[in-house]
């Protein structure tokens, strides 16, 4: 009996790869207006806004005094112009995805110009929160360069941590977050996973001062709550435990089941913190530990010899 043929290879996988039953759930289809946010521009998003927020450390490297002005406002509104198409894209395609009946009864035509109207409010939405953006930030990089003896300076930190690359993402991901843009904060927080090492749900709430030192394998998810001056190390779950389950055995989703730590704590390396629990003001976590009840403020928790 004879091989088979490239062709014939060719011809067989196809015929697989396009049956209906083997990309069930796992296939787009395009449809005009209803198209998928892009990674290419997010991370233009992204490169903007590190620019506004730090400039001279990102973007235009020869921006100055005088010119700031000038180079803020082009910035500002090509950011603009770009979140509107990527929260459009969003919108429409969560819509889309959802099946949802709001707009069931108009033409595309008019469900694209309200998804424009909303992507356009959002947008200036979160322009608008720039400078808090800015301000905050900045308390991160006080924080960073406060709590490692290796910093010299703040443009080391702001250049180099991985922490500060990855707050900066997370922040505008939480912002639009915030203003319920859906797939998108998903997918910038991811981005920066990538980046990074540290992955950070865009629906958790971090206070400011926060940093995280070295930062790689680091997890904080959805629903934590993380207070004003709060520290963390390499390797730190802020994670759930098994997930409670409906009648159906379906695990029920939007409910709080990660950890709150209050201001002040510090969470040594390699800590799993799991569940709604409360970790009280000033405590310090050690590292390589499993911790799954309360801890009273300005308790310090360490292994067991």
């Amino acid at each position: 009996m004879s091989a088979k043929t490239f062709s014939e290879i060719l011809t067989n996988t196809v015929e697989e790869l396009a049956c209906p039953e083997s990309y069930k759930d796992l296939y787009h289809e395009h449809s005009d207006g209803v198209p998928l946010p892009s990674g290419e521009v997010l991370q233009k998003i992204i490169d903007l806004t590190r620019g506004i927020i730090f400039p001279g450390y990102y973007g235009q490297s020869s921006i100055n005094k005088n010119t700031l002005k000038y180079h803020l406002g082009v910035d500002i509104e090509q950011l603009y112009q770009l979140l509107v198409t990527q929260i459009q894209a969003g919108l429409s395609f969560s819509n889309f995805e959802e099946g949802t009946a709001v707009f069931a009864a108009y033409s595309q035509t008019t469900i694209n110009t309200e998804m424009r109207r909303m992507a356009e409010d959002r947008a200036e939405k979160f322009i608008g929160k720039l400078p808090e953006l800015r301000r905050i930030l900045a308390t991160d990089v006080v924080a960073a360069f406060n709590g490692d003896p290796a910093a010299k300076n703040y443009g080391e930190i702001i250049s180099c941590y991985p922490v500060i690359k990855e707050l900066t993402i997370y922040r505008i991901a939480h912002e639009l977050w915030n203003l319920e843009v859906p797939l998108i904060p998903r997918m910038l927080t991811e981005m920066a996973h990538s980046e990074t090492g540290i992955d950070i749900h865009p629906g958790a709430t971090i206070g400011e001062y926060f940093t995280i030192d070295h930062g790689t394998g680091v997890v904080i998810g959805e629903t934590c709550i993380i207070g004003r001056n709060v520290k963390l190390y390499q390797g730190v779950t802020l994670g759930a435990k098994s997930f409670p389950l409906d009648a159906d055995g379906n695990p029920i989703k939007g409910i709080p089941r990660h950890p709150i730590l209050e201001d002040d704590v510090i969470v040594y390396s390699n800590a799993s913190i799991l569940g709604r629990i409360t970790i009280g003001k000033g405590a310090t976590i050690g590292g390589n530990i499993w911790v799954t009840q309360d801890v009273p403020a300005g308790t310090s928790i360490t292994q067991k010899r």
